[in-house]
């Protein structure tokens, strides 16, 4: 099969011929039909903390054809169209019973998706509606990474809501923020290209100023925010994000840093500030993500601005690192 493959940090990712995947026991191969290029894919080809070794295949955020099934690998068969859940378990102890299966011993993150084929296991696969498309099935992922986050946050009816951030994943928490019940939600960037894609998406206002990103949100909102939602990941934003929330507000960290931050801790105790870290989603919630898109809800699939074949993968990809027109990039090997 073909497969775009990690070469080494800070270097292209490689198109390459790799043997077709043989299902184990319990296993399931689906032919990937889509799959997202996420921003922590970007960061896990420039990060070491991610742990990226030479050959590994990328790619979370992906739906298909279950086209083998392994011995004891129940519940589905060949030519049902999935969502891959990538968030690999054991299936079967407490929190995979939650669903809640990133406390799993046996959790980690399932790739594989920037190939023709990719394994994985029964209980990730969840069966799309035949009113829902492949391209569907691959937006849910950061759809339900958006929604955890909206969750933890303890939204109320009525809060003012500030998303720092216009990537998928801002956009994401916008599109649940106001569906959930926020009465204004302003997304704040520091480029204008997706202000419109961010009013279809939920958002009420979109905020571009550097010079005073403090002031200007809260003339925006007409005051400060209950709820500010980090999803950009750079060092600052938390202290940014204090000056920016309410006295006993909320801030909520969706974005990926893997570099040492710091903030003015003083600030944050004297207005009792929550402050409050979101990981991956739980099962129910990908669910629920599934079907807001089978119940019409078209605002999701604004994201994806561009479909793109395995051969041009690398070169797009490359490009995502520095900010661009795109939004969400789906693979179509």
């Amino acid at each position: 099969m073909r497969a775009v493959v990690f070469q080494e940090l800070h270097k292209p990712l490689a198109l390459e011929s790799l043997p077709d995947p043989t299902p184990g026991d319990g296993q399931v191969v689906v032919k990937v039909g889509r799959c997202g290029i996420c921003g922590s894919d970007l960061h896990m080809t420039e990060d070491a903390a991610y742990g990226c070794k030479h050959g590994d295949v990328l790619g979370h955020e992906f739906a298909g054809e279950v086209v083998a099934l392994g011995k004891g690998a129940e519940g589905l068969k060949t030519g049902d169209l999935v969502s891959v859940i990538p968030l690999k378990s054991c299936g079967h102890c407490q929190h995979c019973r939650k669903g809640e299966v990133q406390w799993c011993a046996q959790f980690g993150l399932q790739g594989g998706g920037y190939a023709e084929f990719a394994l994985t296991r029964p209980n990730q696969c969840i069966k799309l509606p035949a009113d829902l498309s492949l391209a569907d099935g691959a937006i849910i992922e950061p759809l339900a990474v958006a929604q955890h986050g909206v969750n933890l946050s303890g939204l109320q009816q009525g809060d003012k809501v500030l998303v720092l951030g216009a990537g998928p994943i801002g956009l994401a928490v916008a599109f649940w923020a106001k569906r959930l019940g926020a009465a204004k939600v302003a997304i704040q960037d520091i480029a204008e290209f997706q202000q419109a894609r961010a009013l279809e998406m939920g958002a009420d206002v979109f905020v571009v100023d550097p010079a005073d990103p403090v002031g200007s949100a809260e003339r925006a909102l007409g005051g400060q925010a209950d709820i500010v939602f980090e999803c950009v990941g750079i060092p600052g934003l938390i202290e940014q994000a204090v000056s920016q929330v309410r006295p006993r507000g909320t801030i909520l960290l969706l974005g990926l840093c893997t570099k040492p931050d710091t903030f003015n801790s003083f600030a944050m105790l004297s207005k009792e500030v929550r402050l409050v870290t979101s990981a991956f989603f739980t099962v129910p919630e990908y669910l629920a993500s599934l079907d807001a898109l089978a119940e019409g809800a078209i605002e999701p699939r604004l994201l994806v601005t561009d479909t793109i074949s395995l051969a041009e993968t690398p070169e797009v990809f490359e490009s995502l690192k520095h900010r661009a027109s795109q939004c969400k990039v789906l693979i179509a090997p």
